[in-house]
């Protein structure tokens, strides 16, 4: 007969580096297929002149600036995943009795 009074983790925790990693990742490959869909429309310098003219601004830097908000945001997308996706095992444990 099965024991349902102790829980039991459906696997064990993973490595810090392979979970930063399952984060990081992904979110870089799809920053830069945002960045490349993104600045096919839109030119650097033209939304520089839109948002913030006096900012003296390369279209290097602009496309540099692109990319890491667009990773940034995807990282953030990535991490709230993993955050609800977590096993509930590891978290609600039982009330120790004393």
């Amino acid at each position: 007969m099965p024991d349902f009074t102790s829980p039991r983790l459906d696997h064990p925790p993973r490595p810090l580096a392979q979970r930063i990693g399952a984060i990081l990742w992904p979110s870089f490959f799809t920053a830069g297929i945002c960045t490349m869909v993104f600045f096919a429309h839109v030119d650097p310098i033209e939304l520089r002149d839109m948002s913030f003219p006096g900012l003296p601004m390369t279209r290097p830097l602009g496309y540099t600036l692109g990319f890491f908000m667009f990773w940034l945001a995807t990282a953030a997308s990535s991490l709230f995943t993993w955050i609800l996706l977590r096993p509930p095992g590891r978290f609600n444990r039982p009330l120790r009795r004393d």
